[in-house]
């Protein structure tokens, strides 16, 4: 969830790894530093509690000349945020500096023998056993890149780590187990990073390290080892992005901008996939894989993801069901990894994940992959772990999603399930060939109908005005609609701050509706025409309790008159396809609730945007 950031060339490094970490802001963090090496051969530290702003005051009064140096923003897991426990953690002497992402889970184990040593620990952090003990190896063997091997050969959790000493000047030493980093690929310097946005200003050649690889990076080249040592040979990868596509490009935030750039997110996505002859979509055709005989006899689909991920494969287990079927379980990761779950080889086992370095999603996988499964992974970033580890990976062509809380990568992951379901059920012959091609013409006008839904937004965003001081907010929805209820009640509680929680409409009476009072907003997702009546009649209830009503719906809405203070109509479609489209206004009211608080939405508190430990 930390970023860290590295230089090593032959300008100076504090501006570009300033530069670098305000590029990873959107992991969250709540402090940050950087260790330079200076132009006498020490390391100097600068770090602050709180926001970058600090650092750079720091930076600003002290400017450390040098032109190789490791930064890092760090979220507390060890010890509260403070500047002590900020990175980077120094040796006693000071002489070796580390920045970590991560979790040691023996750490306290390792600091008391350390301790034993007669090594006096000034943090709370897990991090600073880190630099003592490569301290200890470098005093046994005289060589910085053997002492660091050494050292994480004894550490048992996760990392990604930068590293550099005073007594060898030239080199950064990286490495990495199940936390991501990447090196960046110069001219002349040659950086670290969490995540390819913090490197685009400056290269497009990346190398993707790989588990318990290591990197040693120079001015002038990169060696890449295996933990036994062994040298590594491998093409850097070449990123294609748009550098304006990580920039706000004049939105206020850029959650706002992701949520404007859902049309052209949703037809990246899906525009490849479609089989188009005689200006007809026919067939859905992935390059990424083929659907063999194992997606005709499967027995079952199993979905594992976290958080907004994780309701997507819970929309997901209405629309494969629907379409091809076939019976679904959906789990979060997290619950997955514990719960010895039953799979056999004719399971199709899908994880969901927008970084694909998700820690718990990444534990699923590996124990799907262990018990025989075969492996599906949805993701938005190439090169990502999860996309390296599954036997097959489907890209969300959404770009880069800087804000923490998600908004087209949720929608660009529903797509993809869309387009794997109907595929399925062609193969299955759950659908005829007609129904098929139909459904293929609707899902088509999808991108264009969410264009229609954005240029609705000022009345959501008037509804907001009124209604953003509300002290509880439930979102209640009847069958794909309960699904998008979850991932509304999410979107506002992150970037709000506000109490919400999403029901299924049917269970209002069993607990829910004692909660109901003046002072409570109710969202009703009505896109199932079928249970317009059903719908409406919970509406009633809460309505006749005092609570304000917002309906979003399709179609003739009629019904809704008497029972929804304000009605959002979304264009109609298919009602298994709606999901894409009635969360956009959903989306929009958690932005505007946000600005209406005076919160940043892009960097919610406590939060990151991809949760690399557990």
């Amino acid at each position: 969830m930390c970023g860290i950031v590295g230089y090593v060339g032959e300008k100076e490094a504090t501006p570009i790894l300033i530069n670098t970490l305000k590029k990873l802001e959107y992991r969250g963090y709540d402090s940050a530093g950087i260790a330079v090496l200076s132009e006498n051969d020490n390391i100097v530290v600068q770090k602050a509690k709180g926001a970058l702003k600090f650092l750079e005051e720091q930076v600003s009064k002290e400017f450390i000349k040098g032109s190789l140096g490791i930064g890092h923003t760090r979220w507390a897991t060890h010890g509260e945020p403070s500047d002590i426990n900020a990175h980077p953690h120094t040796n006693v002497s000071g002489s070796i500096a580390v920045v970590h992402n991560g979790i040691i889970e023996n750490y306290a184990k390792l600091k008391e023998k350390l301790q034993s040593n007669g090594v006096v620990f000034r943090s709370q952090t897990d991090t600073e056993v880190i630099a003592h003990l490569v301290n200890y190896y470098y005093e046994k063997t005289g060589d910085i890149f053997q002492a660091v091997r050494t050292a994480l050969s004894k550490l048992e959790g996760s990392y990604a780590l930068g590293v550099i000493s005073q007594d060898y000047p030239d080199r950064i030493i990286a490495a990495r187990k199940d936390s991501p980093l990447i090196v960046g690929l110069g001219n002349g310097e040659n950086f670290i990073a969490s995540d390819v946005p913090a490197v685009l200003e400056y290269t497009r050649e990346v190398y993707f390290l790989e588990q318990q690889e290591m990197a040693v990076l120079y001015t002038d080249h990169v060696d890449l080892y295996t933990e036994d040592g062994e040298k590594v040979i491998r093409k850097p990868f070449h990123v294609d992005w748009d550098l304006s596509s990580a920039e706000k490009n004049g939105y206020a935030h850029f959650m706002l901008k992701e949520i404007y750039e859902q049309p052209k997110a949703l037809t990246d996505t899906l525009r490849p996939r479609l089989v188009i002859k005689n200006n007809k979509a026919v067939d859905i055709h992935f390059d990424e894989m083929d659907f063999t005989e194992d997606f005709k006899n499967a027995n079952r689909v199993v979905i594992t993801a976290c958080g907004t991920a994780y309701h997507a494969g819970v929309a997901a287990r209405y629309i494969f069901e629907k379409l091809a079927r076939v019976p679904v379980v959906v789990d979060t990761a997290s619950e997955f990894r514990y719960r010895d779950p039953i799979l056999t080889p004719k399971d199709v086992f899908i994880v969901i994940s927008q970084s694909g370095e998700t820690a718990d999603t990444l534990a699923a996988l590996r124990l799907a992959k262990q018990a025989g499964a075969r492996i599906i992974a949805i993701t938005n970033c190439v090169g990502s772990t999860v996309s390296r580890e599954a036997d097959k990976v489907i890209y969300t062509w959404a770009g880069p999603e800087i804000a923490v809380a998600s908004t087209k990568a949720y929608t660009t992951q529903l797509m993809c399930l869309y387009l794997l379901a109907m595929k399925m059920a062609y193969v299955r012959e759950s659908v005829s060939k007609a129904d098929y091609e139909k459904l293929l013409g609707v899902l088509q006008e999808i991108p264009s109908q969410t264009e229609q839904v954005l240029k609705d937004q000022s009345s959501i965003q008037k509804f907001a005005s009124l209604n953003f001081n509300k002290s509880k907010v439930f979102y209640i929805g009847r069958l794909i609609d309960s699904a998008s209820s979850l991932e509304s009640a999410l979107k506002l509680k992150e970037v709000s701050y506000m109490h919400s929680e999403a029901f299924a409409a049917g269970e209002l009476k069993h607990g829910p509706i004692a909660l109901i009072d003046t002072d409570t907003l109710v969202v009703a997702l009505a896109t199932q025409r079928a249970l317009y009546e059903k719908i409406n009649s919970n509406i009633v209830e809460v309505k006749s309790r005092g609570a304000s009503t917002l309906v979003i719906s399709q179609g003739d809405t009629s019904i809704f008159k008497d029972s929804a203070d304000t009605v959002i109509t979304i264009p109609e479609t298919e009602d298994i396809f709606a999901a894409i489209l009635a969360i956009i206004p959903a989306q929009l009211f958690a932005y505007y609730c946000s600005v209406l608080w005076g919160n940043n939405p892009d960097q919610p508190r406590n939060l990151a945007k991809s949760v690399t430990v557990e």
